[in-house]
């Protein structure tokens, strides 16, 4: 099993309309895409004040290695993630991707 984490810097002026809908079609895709089997995510809430500034986490698993990979450049992942990037901070850190 694969599980891929995504941390993620939202500007101030998101609402939580916008996060809830974000999570949503992140959730539409298990079922969608081969392989995804579930998702998970939410706001930080963690109080011991490591967060470096990520304010939202998901994460995903997967059955293998090849679900993930596929998964990548499925039409449905590609769809999401302009919804992603428009709520996130500006700069190269305002998402981390980790997979274990």
């Amino acid at each position: 099993m694969i599980h891929h984490l995504v941390l993620l810097k939202c500007k101030a002026d998101v609402n939580q309309s916008q996060i809830d809908e974000m999570f949503d079609q992140l959730n539409a895709l298990v079922g969608v895409i081969p392989g995804l089997l579930s998702c998970k995510g939410g706001n930080n809430n963690s109080p011991e004040g490591i967060s470096h500034g990520y304010t939202h986490a998901f994460v995903m698993q997967f059955e293998n290695a090849d679900a993930r990979d596929n998964y990548l450049p499925h039409p449905a992942h590609k769809k999401v993630q302009p919804i992603i990037h428009a709520l996130l901070v500006e700069g190269s850190d305002s998402a981390l991707a980790l997979d274990f």
